[in-house]
């Protein structure tokens, strides 16, 4: 799931990377140490680990038995920014629709906070 936002790359960064941020696309209470190999759990339980950290570009991390990557690129239009979110090693194609779905979701969620800043 990508989508082009009407902001600069440092303006969604910090709010995909804030408290705020990450508790939207990665769950309640998740709190990231942004070095390869750290911990972090939601307040649902959910558990994982930093996979890569590249502060200001992307964030790679395992979620239960999946790896969720949400990565953002500058576009050629200045104070654009493209964000995408994968998520691999999903069971099923259906769970890949459900999944897609969610993503769409994160994302509209995404653009309606920041459009708001």
């Amino acid at each position: 799931m990508s989508r082009t936002l009407p902001h600069p790359a440092p303006v969604v960064w910090d709010f995909i990377s804030s408290p705020e941020g990450l508790a939207l696309w990665l769950g309640p209470g998740a709190a990231l140490i942004p070095e390869r190999g750290a911990p972090y759990r939601t307040t649902a339980g959910v558990t994982g680990e930093v996979r890569g950290y590249r502060s200001g570009e992307k964030i790679r991390v395992t979620h239960d038995i999946t790896t969720i990557q949400v990565a953002l690129a500058s576009t050629t239009n200045e104070g654009r920014t493209m964000v995408r979110f994968h998520q691999e090693h999903l069971a099923s194609a259906e769970e890949r629709g459900q999944q897609r779905a969610y993503w769409q979701r994160i994302m509209d969620q995404v653009a309606t906070v920041l459009d708001r800043q």
